[in-house]
């Protein structure tokens, strides 16, 4: 029994706009949902844009003002949320192939003069005070269809090589990076504060000790390694930097693959081979999307991201790019010598200038790079790596682990850390211990490098910057 456009009931194979601007489709009776974008009227008739997020093409709506289906008009403006039946046929007028001609219209929500979306193009400055609203937009339409496709494209990558995806703790009482920069977790009174900072204070808190917000999940990572082989994580992270530029944010999501029997080669080999086969995904499953970026956000994104997916990856250790860098005769910014950490000037130099395309660097000095690091055999660098690329610079870090009780023991009194309050993480060490490797990728990083979107906020549904915590 045909319920018509009262039936309520959710169907998994309702038509989307999409599949019906699609080749595969045919002439015949559809009902279409969606968001109205535009609102033409003539003599007799009105055309609707309508757009259901399925992909960035809208779908012309028909409406003869002397059918019934005309009466609704009067309650259709730009915004509005809207259900039609009609005809769909070839459409005569030029840039579409199909078009409804309505039988039926109905206005599930109206909108009313002080919605903000009107046919005025807005920046994304503007768009960002009203999050809640900007993913009707083209822009942003196009970019959480890209990052929807590519969080499946993450995961696919990986479950088809076998990894075991593991989700690592939000809430824990290590700093991986030993940058001190993370939110508290408490139940304390913010209004009694403790006396002291010290850990006799936190032995009243929620979890008997001081805790926080990860930023990273790499640590726990190298557990389940130990186990299953070959993992990885897929998560938020959490970063309280105060820093309020285009790059940063304080929430954010992380990739980090886990390896066990594995080098500092071989953890450049799958960040090549991830890194390629989430810009062909892109390039294969977004080309709509991406084609408007090309057109409208970064012109001649397509070529860029093209040649970077069949481009050859290059390799130096840290020192052949210093001494790259200074027989270069260019003026930095930034003094270059060995010890000091690479600006990102520096990397894109390397990437754009020097070899012309993605480069991996490898073997930093140890004093630049985290504990965890495997310390080579000349003792003064680790096996470590970035992945730089043109326009961005580095965009992964990774290392082989250091799996060495006793030097690991030694670098984390080095960097003054106490090996006793981390036990658990040792104990890996010293029970089966084995060479092992990772890698992580910020996932919004990866984002504006594909989308050529220039700031972090606007790749994220709902930013989390300083002095911003709405929506």
């Amino acid at each position: 029994m045909d319920k018509g456009l009262n039936d309520s009931t959710w169907r998994h194979d309702r038509p989307r706009i999409r599949g019906i601007l699609s080749s595969a489709h045919s002439p015949g009776d559809v009902v279409v949902e969606g968001w109205v974008r535009t609102v033409r009227h003539a003599k007799g008739v009105a055309f609707l844009a309508v757009n259901d997020g399925s992909c960035l093409a809208n779908l012309q709506i028909v409406v003869d003002t002397a059918t019934p289906a005309g009466g609704a008009l009067s309650q259709v403006g730009t915004g509005a949320c809207v259900r039609v039946r009609g005809q769909l046929m070839e459409s005569p007028g030029a840039g579409q192939r199909w078009e409804v001609q309505a039988t039926e219209l109905v206005v599930l929500g109206p909108v009313d003069e002080a919605y903000p979306l009107q046919k005025k193009r807005h920046g994304p400055e503007f768009l960002r005070e009203i999050a809640h609203l900007r993913p009707r937009t083209n822009l942003f339409g196009a970019i959480f269809r890209v990052r929807s496709r590519l969080v499946f494209a993450v995961h696919r990558f990986f479950q088809e090589r076998g990894f075991v995806c593991v989700h690592t703790p939000i809430i824990t009482t290590n700093d991986c990076e030993g940058a001190g920069e993370m939110f508290r977790v408490t139940t304390l009174d913010p209004f009694r504060p403790t006396v002291a900072d010290g850990q006799a204070a936190w032995r009243e808190d929620f979890f008997g000790e001081k805790a926080g917000l990860t930023v990273s999940g790499q640590l726990e990572g190298e557990l389940f390694a130990m186990a299953f082989t070959d993992i990885y994580t897929f998560g938020p992270t959490f970063r309280a930097e105060n820093s309020n530029t285009s790059r940063h944010a304080a929430e954010f999501w992380m990739i980090e693959p886990e390896m066990a029997f594995a080098d500092l080669a071989a953890d450049c080999a799958l960040a090549e081979e991830f890194f390629r086969y989430l810009i062909t995904s892109a390039l294969t499953e977004c080309a709509e999307d991406l084609a408007f970026f090309d057109q409208f956000v970064a012109p001649g994104l397509l070529a860029r991201l093209t040649a970077v997916a069949q481009a050859g990856f290059a390799r130096m250790t840290y020192g052949e790019a210093v001494a790259e860098l200074q027989r270069s005769g260019q003026s930095f910014n930034f003094p270059v010598e060995w010890g000091g950490d690479l600006q990102s000037e520096h990397e894109r130099f390397l990437t754009e200038q020097i070899v012309n395309g993605p480069l991996f660097v490898t073997d930093y000095p140890a004093e630049l790079k985290a504990f965890y690091m495997r310390l080579n055999d000349d003792g003064r660098t680790v096996a470590a790596m970035d992945l730089l690329v043109p326009r961005v610079g580095e965009i992964i870090g990774g290392s082989q682990r250091e799996e060495r009780l006793a030097v690991l023991e030694k670098r984390m009194h080095a960097r003054g850390l106490q090996p006793e309050n981390m036990g658990w993480y040792l104990d890996t060490r010293r029970w089966g211990s084995c060479p092992h490797a990772g890698f992580g990728l910020g996932f919004e990083r990866f984002l504006m490098y594909v989308t050529g979107v220039e700031n972090i906020r606007d790749v994220l549904p709902f930013p989390r910057t300083p002095g911003n915590a709405r929506f």
